[in-house]
């Protein structure tokens, strides 16, 4: 058993990353043993290849004014372990971190003599979070699916409401080449006679996904046919307004703080599925509160402005799909400005492909580099990318003091990436800022 909260982080961290066997026998072995936590949980389920954690802070913030104390998990995290954890968006205590971790340990430690083989990290990290909101910290519970949506640990709910906010080639390795193969494993979330609402996603992944719902009796909620926005722009105050409309609701000129078109679609996802949880638990919605939990809500690292003189911008862009939403936002709110991009990212994505997207960009500056994660790309990776606007730095705190120096009033500094990148140089620049 541990005494410290130290030493319990330091045995969740020492899990595997991925079990020898995939599945949720594991998590339904343990869960059973804590007589089913997760049953007592009122949930909201959110997969997708990106846009989860922004959609999960949009629901957060809505049903927070709506009155309701809402617990959440997430990952990976940006400035504390804690926060995977979170209650009306504060991280729980080291005290319950290690509480939990005990709880943990002597099951993982009886499964690992069994053929199931011993639980991930995820696996541990899951079952903590069961414990925790089984035990009544909550009134509704919104759970980030880690990876895919069948086979992922937190599948072993029977949500309110199941959601799938994107589809795109991410995860290859794990969750098939195509994105057919892909949606076949977020649409594993759906379960039967529970809603699901979809964000804006492509025809092959929605032929899957309304496949699965109907195989399951579960009605599905459709971006741009069930719900839909108009008057979209983006406010000179950083951040977007639009209006969000439904079969039942109508929402003028709402805003929200976060930039980007995507946000958009992020925040209509989350609005629908919030009305649908109204719907299905007979939750009363104040108009107001909804406006107002938009307008406040705010996710670290998602175009994240950090400094205004110089601008420096911080955005998670960590995969394909989110890279070409990056770029759709550069070039509608930043065409006119040299952008001196700072790009790091995990050594198993797209690499030559972002980066090969991100150099058709006007007004362009690229310096790739690495960060202190074992997973990341190493500058040796990197080297078969350079050329005239793309430069090479082993450490990006000489690559942001040379773009510093070199660039004008009028630039913006981008670091982009790894949402583990993002959190190391968050970490750095806001202590910085603290000092």
């Amino acid at each position: 058993m541990f005494k410290t909260y130290e030493e319990a982080l330091s045995w969740i961290h020492s899990r595997k990353i991925f079990g020898m066997k995939p599945g949720l026998k594991r998590m339904e072995w343990m869960l059973e043993r804590l007589n089913f936590p997760q049953k007592r949980i009122k949930a909201i389920h959110v997969a997708g290849t990106n846009g989860k954690g922004s959609t999960v802070t949009f629901l957060r913030s809505m049903l927070e004014a709506n009155g309701k104390i809402v617990g959440t998990f997430t990952s990976p995290y940006i400035e504390t372990f804690n926060e995977r954890i979170s209650v009306n968006g504060e991280p729980i205590s080291n005290e319950e971190i290690l509480r939990l971790a005990n709880i943990v340990f002597p099951l993982a430690c009886e499964l690992e003599e069994t053929e199931l083989d011993g639980p991930t990290e995820f696996e541990v990290i899951t079952t903590m979070m069961f414990i925790y909101f089984g035990e009544g910290h909550a009134d509704v519970v919104v759970i980030e699916v880690g990876l895919g949506g069948l086979l992922d640990s937190t599948n072993v709910i029977t949500p309110i409401v199941s959601v799938i906010t994107t589809i795109g080639l991410d995860h290859m390795q794990v969750l098939g080449e195509t994105i057919a193969e892909i949606a076949l494993q977020k649409s594993g979330i759906i379960k039967p006679n529970v809603p699901v609402v979809v964000g804006k996603v492509v025809d092959e992944a929605l032929k899957i996904i309304q496949l699965v719902a109907e195989n399951n009796n579960s009605i599905v909620k459709l971006f741009g046919e069930n719900y839909s926005s108009s008057k979209c722009q983006t406010l000179p105050s950083w951040g977007e307004q639009f209006t969000f409309e439904d079969e039942t609701m109508y929402l003028n000129q709402i805003q929200i703080k976060m930039l980007g078109q995507h946000q958009i679609e992020n925040a209509m996802v989350a609005i629908e599925t919030l009305q649908t949880y109204s719907i299905e638990t007979g939750l009363e919605l104040n108009h107001e509160a909804i406006r107002r939990g938009l307008k406040t809500a705010f996710w670290p690292g998602r175009m994240e402005k950090i400094s205004d003189n110089p601008m420096i911008v911080l955005d998670g862009a960590h995969n394909e799909p989110a890279i070409r939403r990056l770029i759709e936002t550069i070039n509608a709110d930043f065409k006119q400005q040299e952008i001196y991009l700072i790009f790091a990212v995990l050594h198993d994505k797209a690499v030559g492909r972002m980066i090969d997207l991100l150099t058709e960009l006007p007004n362009i500056h690229i310096t790739l580099t690495s960060f202190s994660n074992p997973r990341a790309a190493k500058i040796k990776e990197l080297q078969d990318y350079t050329n005239s606007n793309v430069k090479i730095k082993e450490y990006w705190q000489e690559a942001l003091a040379d773009v510093i120096n070199e660039m004008d009033g009028n630039g913006l500094v981008l670091i982009t990436g790894s949402l583990y990148f993002i959190s190391e140089v968050r970490e750095y620049l806001l202590k910085l800022d603290n000092e």
